[in-house]
């Protein structure tokens, strides 16, 4: 579809299957890139393209939903639920063939019940709990809870996740020693395990030793780093810019009051640029007021509150600005989205994942 409205993010696919090879170079050959694509791809739409996502054998979403809306656009490979479903969605789950993760009794036992009406085996990865504080099985009772599941289940992966892998190294070994207690119990039981995993984008870069043979990259995926010093561990680029067009403009006298409740007053006469993206396409108010954006390659300040819809900006310094003329909210080199980010005391994450729905996706 042709993209008409003068705001988009625009995600570049070469730059996305670097990282795909740089990630599949750290981790060596025989362990497999299971991508995270939730959350609409972290907000880029990548879980949309299957040119690209079909090149895995397995992809991971948040919810039963993400894994049918997979489903729908023709990945026909291995979708991994990382959380544990809720039991009205065991019914999805059965007709779109797709692997759940699982922790508790009580799910396992109505996803048992319910698959052995249909006459199915059904697989999950069973989650361990080693330090998340979240969900998932106690290391050590890892052995009943196996032994509690009904042979229609069929334990496929056994996995965790790291809290701290960014920044607490002994916390991060004791949650990595547990995780090995439950894996080896687990083999005794089972066998050979098709998939363990524990390494998301920290816990991938740090320890090695916690790869086995599926890892879950996400942010790194997207270029972006995890922690100070992801760059310093493996070369990444961005793939995603938010920008936007000027769509009016006006010159106003000093005195003159810009956008809601009066909080900015010009203190000159003033050239004013509307940019049509506000609050709800993800651009927070946290930006009124101050923080800059790039016109015509050079850092102009936003005047008044950020909109819904909208915001302004004083280009009275950029010289001939006009209605059309391209606006850079973040390109990685002179803003970047860790920038906003620390503006909005967050993280890259969230701000990359909440860019609205109604922001086109442009590919390139």
């Amino acid at each position: 579809m042709e993209i008409t409205r003068p705001a988009y993010l625009e995600i570049n696919l070469d730059n996305l299957q670097f990282n795909i090879d740089q990630i599949q170079n750290k981790v060596g050959k025989d362990v497999k890139l299971m991508p995270v694509i939730k959350a609409s791809g972290y907000g880029t739409y990548i879980n949309r393209r299957l040119d690209i996502i079909n090149q895995f054998d397995i992809v991971a979403v948040a919810n039963v939903d993400e894994a049918v809306e997979m489903r729908e656009l023709g990945y026909e490979k291995e979708i991994f639920v990382l959380n544990q479903p809720f039991e009205s969605e065991i019914e999805k789950i059965l007709e779109y063939n797709i692997v759940v993760g699982i922790s508790s009794y009580g799910f396992a036992e109505k996803l048992a019940e319910k698959a052995s009406v249909q006459g199915k085996e059904v697989a999950v990865h069973v989650e361990i709990g080693t330090g998340m504080g979240r969900t998932g099985v106690h290391p050590y009772k890892i052995e009943k809870y196996l032994k509690a599941l009904a042979n229609n289940i069929k334990v496929e992966g056994i996995y965790t996740h790291f809290s701290s892998a960014d920044i607490d190294d002994e916390y991060s070994k004791k949650q990595l020693q547990s995780f090995n207690v439950a894996v080896n119990t687990a083999k005794e039981i089972l066998g050979e395990i098709k998939y363990i995993h524990a390494a998301a984008s920290n816990a991938l870069l740090n320890y090695p030793n916690a790869r086995f043979n599926l890892v879950r990259p996400g942010i790194i995926l997207y270029g972006y780093e995890g922690e100070e010093d992801t760059f310093e561990k493996i070369d990444l680029k961005p793939i995603a810019e938010f920008k936007a067009k000027v769509t009016f403009l006006k010159e106003v006298p000093q005195g003159t009051s810009i956008g809601y409740s009066r909080s900015y007053i010009t203190t000159r006469e003033t050239k004013v640029a509307n940019v049509p993206i506000g609050y709800a396409d993800g651009f927070r108010r946290d930006f009124s007021n101050g923080w800059e954006v790039l016109i015509n390659g050079k850092k102009a300040p936003i005047i008044g509150k950020v909109c819904m819809d909208s915001f302004m900006v004083d280009v009275t310094d950029i010289g001939d600005v006009k209605v059309g003329d391209e606006v850079v909210i973040w390109d990685n080199k002179n803003i970047t989205l860790e920038q906003l980010a620390e503006k909005c005391n967050t993280i890259n994450y969230e701000i990359l994942c909440t860019i609205g729905a109604r922001v086109p996706r442009k590919f390139k």
